[in-house]
């Protein structure tokens, strides 16, 4: 049953991923760079000055991930520790330490970096969900600005725009995200068996080193749904510590960066 209500996470997790372009894919059509800036372009200078600080540092940081995954009663269904390292090639940057506080053997390892990329690569963007020249003043503090920013309608099934509310904090002294948060408007079914009645999810930003952006530090997502009736329900948390700069590993080898790119979460 937590599988059902993990698709939210997993959706939400999409939304807050901050990826537009995989750190293995060079560009190969300058088009898609001016693409970008032309977005930027249109997007509120703030806004769009967080954005780009965001993607050229988000390769750079190695770190441990420590996330926990507990079901509707609160009681803990997995801890998975992992080491995401870009310095490393592409096969082992992605490295279970801990699954539920054993160490993991080396066919668990294999099995888990399979799904690790499976999901990495069926996942959008969110330069392809979020509609960034729409985004408009929510809220504004002496420190900080709350954009809203509303999702794409074209071929986006799985994010509906009118079911989701999605919001972005900068820190107007810095020009750098410190938070992004999603919040269901309304009840969302998937699948048709499966109906979300609930759910929000918060990504946020914290300073590991001044002379560089704030890398994302924690995810949480949580949200109560139904299967064929049957309540369901969970949360999911994901934390970030023990960062370490290095230089990407596609970088030996010249490989141009995306001007937009975001780590995967």
């Amino acid at each position: 049953m937590l599988h059902g209500m993990m698709r939210f996470v997993f959706l939400v997790s999409t939304l807050l991923a901050l990826t537009t372009l995989r750190g293995e894919e060079p560009i190969k059509d300058s088009a898609l760079s001016e693409a970008k800036d032309s977005v930027l372009s249109q997007t509120p200078p703030l806004l769009a000055e967080a954005i780009k600080k965001s993607s050229l540092d988000s390769e750079r940081w190695a770190y441990t991930q420590t996330t926990v995954s507990k079901d509707r009663a609160g009681q803990a269904k997995e801890e998975l520790v992992v080491r995401f390292d870009p310095s490393l090639p592409y096969e082992e940057q992605w490295t279970p330490l801990t699954i539920d506080g054993r160490q993991p053997t080396a066919r668990q390892i294999k099995q888990r970096r399979a799904e690790h990329e499976k999901r990495r690569q069926t996942r959008r963007a969110l330069g392809e969900l979020l509609n960034l020249t729409q985004a408009t003043i929510a809220a504004e503090t002496a420190t900080t600005i709350t954009y809203e920013v509303p999702l794409i309608k074209d071929d986006n099934q799985r994010l509906p725009p009118e079911k989701f509310r999605v919001t972005v904090d900068v820190n107007k002294a810095q020009q750098t995200l410190e938070h992004v948060g999603v919040r269901l408007r309304a009840a969302l079914r998937m699948m048709v068996i499966f109906k979300l009645k609930s759910g929000e999810a918060d990504l946020d930003f914290a300073t590991v080193d001044p002379s560089f952006a704030p890398p994302i530090m924690a995810l949480r997502a949580e949200g109560e749904g139904s299967v064929l009736f049957v309540k369901v329900g969970g949360n999911y948390t994901a934390t970030r510590t023990d960062f370490k700069r290095v230089t990407p590993y596609q970088e030996r080898f010249k490989v141009k960066l995306g001007e937009m790119k975001f780590i995967d979460y």
